[in-house]
């Protein structure tokens, strides 16, 4: 069964604090007004980063990128070629480049966990900024919602202010 919350409730959720003392909603909208609830989440999320996860974030930019591929493709190519015709008799690696294997197998169990090391950071930083939007979303929702209030009582009032001034003016 979900709590339907009251905006003090919503509001203490939005500014992370405690409002004991803040009870008519003309007072929580002005403090959700007078305080910022956006966060630059990416300089927060750099400022704790390690030395690792900073490495480690370079190097998923890197080996995921077309350059990376391309250049990794050139290495192997070159590597058989040199292997298979230039030196063909004595070659360092020959068929079935058992050693290119293993460099190969290296690289694959080094980069694997680092990658995911930085996918596992960018998942984290997901998190922060869905739960930013979600709090800035809150904020502007009340606000909005407060100002159809006041929008719905400023037309009755004129309803009211217009009513009265054709009762004048059938009396006269």
């Amino acid at each position: 069964m979900s709590k339907t919350l009251n905006n003090a409730e919503i509001v203490r959720q939005i500014l992370c604090e405690d409002m004991e003392n803040i009870s008519e909603d003309e007072d929580i909208i002005h403090l959700l007004l007078n305080r910022q609830v956006a966060e630059n989440l990416n300089y927060r999320h750099q400022e704790t980063a390690t030395k690792g996860d900073r490495i480690a974030d370079r190097l998923a930019n890197v080996a995921g990128s077309w350059s990376f591929i391309l250049g990794f493709c050139t290495v192997l190519i070159l590597w058989i070629l040199i292997n298979s015709v230039l030196f063909a008799v004595h070659a360092f690696d020959p068929y079935p480049f058992i050693l290119l294997n293993l460099i190969l197998s290296c690289v694959a169990a080094i980069q694997a966990p680092v990658i995911m090391m930085s996918q596992n950071r960018q998942e984290k930083k997901d998190r922060l900024r869905a739960e930013n939007d979600y709090r800035v979303n809150l904020k502007s929702e009340l606000i909005v919602e407060d100002l159809h209030v006041k929008m719905d009582k400023l037309i009755e009032q004129q309803e009211q202010i217009r009513a009265r001034l054709e009762a004048l003016e059938i009396k006269k």
